[in-house]
């Protein structure tokens, strides 16, 4: 059985005064990282790497982010809600559940993987990291003793049941096709409940009046993590509507899946901050994407965006 640790003592101040610059707002997110997670120097050396490789990865750019929450009422309305950090021995790591399906009879004794209930870093109220690469996102998974997680593990966290690949794949035919198989008779179905509710979730938040995509003029407007706790799956897993669209590993094969150590092309799924006014496309629990800016995981090129973050996954020994 999970257990509850005692809320966390409230940050300093000066962890609700927004950096503004990069380099403040990344050395800032390192040391709460190294603080909230227990990293070991090695740990952060390596993310501080990876995030040095790029002049974009962020939790938005600080010029022209301006978040509609701040960290300090996200655990106003966390503590109001009574919710605590979650401490899951199976998963051996805080901040993660396990995924079954009890459907099938299992319970978590049966899990066999599990997943970050927040975007990553994968701390409550903290804000997500986006224009994050594919690759990257591997990598930062990797650097915390975690991985990327596959399509269908995300979707199960999602929809309250973990289905097994086989039954979740369609080995073979090209992206578009397996996507389409998939999706025709899926469930519908979204992480609170059977009918759709974007008020439920961070979709709330604007868009900049000049963002056409680029780092300098748009706004990475997010929401703390976990904010809204309505929006949680019955696992426990937060913001997987709204908030940041999250990369993650879609195999095509049996071979290609992040669970044994392999990756296969990118897909993105959830939907992202602006959805109540703007509803760019479906964001069910199940639903895939046919092909969007599609690429090998592993590709130096492949996507990111400025709403764009990801979660990590974690296998169960």
């Amino acid at each position: 059985m999970a257990s509850s640790l005692p809320a966390e003592p409230p940050p300093e101040p000066e962890a609700d005064v927004e950096p503004d610059t990069l380099e403040a707002q990344r050395e800032a997110l390192f040391e709460t990282m190294r603080k909230r997670m227990g990293l070991a120097d090695e740990a952060v050396e390596r993310i501080r790497s990876i995030f040095q490789s790029t002049k974009v990865m962020s939790q938005g750019n600080p010029k022209t982010t301006r978040h509609p929450m701040t960290r300090a009422q996200c655990r106003k309305i966390r503590k109001e809600a009574g919710l605590q950090e979650t401490n899951n021995p199976i998963c051996g790591a805080k901040n993660m559940v396990p995924l079954f399906d009890p459907g099938a009879g299992q319970t978590e004794r049966d899990a066999r993987v599990c997943i970050d209930q927040f975007e990553f870093p994968g701390l409550a109220c903290e804000y997500p990291v986006v224009f994050v690469r594919a690759n990257q996102a591997a990598e930062l998974c990797l650097a915390v003793g975690k991985r990327i997680c596959d399509a269908h593990e995300w979707e199960g966290a999602c929809a309250g049941a973990l289905k097994p690949p086989e039954q979740e794949y369609f080995w073979g035919p090209e992206r578009i096709e397996t996507s389409y198989k998939h999706n025709k008779p899926r469930e519908i179905r979204w992480a609170y409940g059977l009918q759709k509710d974007h008020s439920k979730c961070a979709t709330g938040s604007f868009k900049n009046r000049k963002c056409s995509g680029s780092y300098s003029d748009c706004g990475s407007n997010t929401y703390p993590a976990g904010a809204f706790p309505a929006c949680v799956s019955s696992f426990g897993v937060y913001d997987q509507h709204g908030n940041a669209a999250e990369h993650m590993n879609l195999p095509l094969k049996p071979e290609e899946l992040a669970s044994t150590g392999q990756y296969g092309s990118t897909e993105m799924k959830g939907s992202w901050f602006i959805f109540q006014s703007y509803e760019a496309h479906e964001d069910d629990c199940r639903w895939r994407a046919f092909d969007w800016h599609g690429s090998r995981l592993m590709d130096p090129e492949s996507h990111r965006n400025y709403h764009l973050g990801f979660r990590c996954c974690k296998n169960v020994p």
